[in-house]
């Protein structure tokens, strides 16, 4: 390899990798202060948030090695442009072609790791999330209950206060419960509660030596139960989940499957998610290329031009792509067309832009020149 191909992989290699560690420092940043909230709210446990950071990192991954990948070159040739490093490639016989062997070497691996993170290692870090998410939702209300905290549960309709338990062989210690249904508004307490399974996989909350207050709002009826055992049975939010919720589930449930059996399933949705997993790969491969025109700028000028219209282009890429995707999965656009079509468009655009900066254009006479020519004549 010859030094301006060593020095120019080089100088890429390393700023993606600032490039990369940083956008993961941003995304775990966002990503954990979330996930943080929703443990606070009970959505999540505290005990998973690590994991869900780690796996959501995964997925995040595509996107961020195009990105970075993307600002990679197009750094590295301004660079060159600004510090006059080009004008010796220049003189040295090269030109703005030579760049995308270089580039390549680059972009090749990205592209390769970028295919095995969205067609394998994505979609299996969906599912983690989601059986890590499922196992959550599927708690009893118990698990939820912290001793000492108010918790509320079943979208509201029951609230619980739990105290530490005083025997050894108690689960919980003195308790007390509003619990809100149809007809009646009710106050339960009790000295100490566990949880019974029954054999058929229902869950029980059995409360032991307690008391029930029951009142119609609005009615002067009110009614008051002395109960020695009082079972309440415990219901997962998955089973209080409404149609649309479910649908909605099973909608975002489709980035978890496996790449072959979306190839297998004949429906749009499952297209365009195979559109998106293919696309993000080739997308890295184009923006890579399309930086080699896009980076090389006049010194003279200023920097945040071209800065803003090469991330202007990029941004512009990505939600075409996005668009794309959308399309297909409602059946306006072909799967056909849609998968090939942005990235012809872009590749178009690179093959356009390179012409333009590698032609050589043909020199001005002055008007001096042309009538000096017209007098002799």
């Amino acid at each position: 390899m010859s030094l301006f191909k060593r020095s120019v992989v080089s100088e890429i290699l390393s700023h993606a990798g600032v490039v990369v560690s940083t956008l993961l420092v941003v995304w775990l940043s966002v990503l954990l202060v979330r996930l943080l909230g929703e443990a606070a709210n009970g959505s999540i446990g505290a005990d998973v948030v690590v994991g869900l950071a780690a796996f959501s990192s995964i997925t995040a991954l595509p996107v961020i090695l195009s990105v970075s990948l993307f600002i990679a070159v197009l750094t590295t040739i301004t660079r060159n442009y600004r510090e006059s490093e080009m004008v010796v490639w220049f003189a040295s016989g090269l030109s703005l072609k030579d760049w995308i062997g270089p580039v390549l070497r680059v972009a090749v691996p990205f592209a390769v790791i970028i295919a095995l993170l969205t067609l394998m290692a994505s979609p299996w870090a969906y599912r983690q999330i989601s059986e890590y998410r499922q196992r959550y939702e599927q708690r009893s209300d118990l698990s939820k209950i912290a001793a000492g905290q108010f918790i509320e549960t079943s979208g509201g309709e029951r609230v619980f206060f739990t105290e530490e338990p005083t025997e050894p062989d108690q689960e919980i210690g003195n308790i007390i419960a509003r619990v809100i249904d149809k007809e009646w508004l009710s106050i339960v307490t009790a000295e100490s509660a566990r949880i019974e399974e029954q054999d058929n996989g229902d869950r029980f909350l059995v409360l032991s030596e307690g008391h029930r207050y029951d009142l119609q709002p609005g009615k002067p009826i009110f009614r008051l139960v002395d109960f020695e055992r009082y079972g309440v049975r415990l219901e997962s939010d998955a089973e209080q989940s409404s149609p649309e919720a479910v649908r909605a589930r099973a909608e975002e449930n489709i980035k978890a499957r496996p790449t072959a059996t979306l190839l297998a399933d004949d429906t749009d949705v499952a297209r365009s998610q195979v559109m998106w997993r293919l696309a993000l790969p080739i997308a890295a491969l184009n923006l890579a290329l399309l930086a080699i025109p896009l980076g090389a700028v006049n010194p003279r000028l200023g920097r945040s031009g071209d800065i803003l219209i090469a991330g202007l282009v990029g941004l512009l890429y990505m939600n075409l792509i996005n668009l794309s995707r959308g399309w297909i999965a409602h059946g306006r656009l072909d799967f056909s067309v849609g998968v090939w079509a942005v990235h012809a468009l872009f590749a178009s655009l690179m093959a356009w832009m390179m012409w333009r900066r590698l032609r050589v254009r043909r020199p001005r006479r002055s008007r001096a020149v042309r009538s000096g020519n017209g007098g002799a004549a």
